[in-house]
């Protein structure tokens, strides 16, 4: 799967140690209290976002998507800030969490997986290339992020719906068969995921 995060909050819950539990718990009870839904960001919801990666080693994408969904449902702005001020681990949180903030216009949320396209940051490119990207992002924007993986060494698998989006992908075929080519030419070895990619894009849809 291209991420930990499942849709069953309760089962997430349940999974957490106790000490994270209980620290979660009340971060989520401060932030609540902090605003309601659709409001301007609050200053606390970001102290706790960022202080999820140290009360929540090794739970801290559960920790803060928890944060963002029982808390305030956080609108555009809110989002974006926690993302731009965020630490790569918490961009990444932000990115994993955004298929499970329905209420969010693709307008607000693609920046932001573009902008983690942009890195070569690969636990950033990972998360971009997740659920929401299957769903949202462009045929042009899709490919392209594709060949980011290629270029970067993330797995495909990470790559949510790649079967679906790449098979008889012709324009998609081209630019794999360009970048085999340059490989080639410059007497690099085909990675198994270009050849599965070339596959996928040179097969009958």
């Amino acid at each position: 799967m291209s991420t930990p995060l499942s849709d069953d909050l309760a089962s997430l819950w349940e999974g957490l140690d106790p000490p994270i539990r209980e620290w979660l718990g009340d971060a989520v009870i401060e932030v609540a209290a902090a605003g309601r839904p659709f409001q301007h960001p609050m200053p606390v919801l970001e102290m706790r976002f960022a202080e999820a990666g140290r009360h929540c080693r090794g739970a801290e994408d559960v920790a803060r998507l928890l944060l963002l969904l029982h808390a305030v449902h956080p609108d555009g702005a809110a989002l974006t800030r926690l993302y731009t001020q965020g630490t790569a681990a918490e961009r990444r949180a932000v990115l994993r969490a955004l298929p499970h903030l329905p209420h969010l216009e693709p307008a607000v949320a693609l920046p932001l997986v573009e902008d983690a396209l942009r890195t070569n940051d690969t636990r950033l490119v990972a998360a971009a290339v997740g659920p929401y990207a299957a769903k949202h992002l462009g045929a042009h924007a899709w490919r392209q992020a594709v060949l980011k993986c290629l270029f970067t060494g993330v797995r495909l698998d990470q790559v949510t719906d790649l079967e679906r989006r790449a098979t008889g992908d012709d324009e998609l075929a081209r630019m794999l068969t360009d970048y085999a080519a340059e490989r080639s030419a410059a007497g690099r070895p085909m990675p198994a995921d270009l050849l599965l990619a070339l596959r996928l894009a040179t097969q009958d849809s």
